[in-house]
């Protein structure tokens, strides 16, 4: 099935699978979403991820705490291909007072706010984590 917003796509599909309570979720592979995946897995939002290049997917394994509640608690997609949303590094918005994450496309690649913010480049703000 074709999507018209992959990162939609990816960040639906990790919505979906956590509410669920899903160990994984696998998603087609692509270099962004592929970038997503790594910072999220840096910022200790997922586990750990596996690669698979002969089928063109991205297994995403969700880190649980004892209780089986996500690490993730919510996912929202900011710049949409019918609306694209740019911020400079001085106007990055704050998630959940510092506690999530606003990912941002720069010209100096896929990273999350605090890093855009110490390299001062702006960018499409592509969604939040929390």
């Amino acid at each position: 099935m074709a999507f018209n917003d992959p990162i939609a796509e990816l960040l639906t599909k990790i919505r979906n699978a956590t509410r669920a309570q899903h160990r994984y979720v696998d998603v087609s592979l692509s270099k962004m979403k592929l970038e997503i995946i790594k910072i999220l897995q840096q910022r200790g939002f997922i586990a750990h991820y596996l690669e698979s290049s002969e089928r063109k997917k991205i297994r995403v394994f969700f880190k649980y705490l004892p209780d089986r509640s996500c690490v993730i608690h919510g996912v929202k997609r900011v710049s949409k291909p019918g609306l694209r949303r740019y911020v400079g590094y001085s106007n990055l918005p704050k998630i959940y007072g510092g506690i999530g994450n606003a990912i941002v496309s720069t010209s100096k690649g896929i990273m999350v706010d605090e890093e855009a913010k110490r390299q001062k480049v702006g960018g499409e703000l592509l969604c939040y984590i929390w």
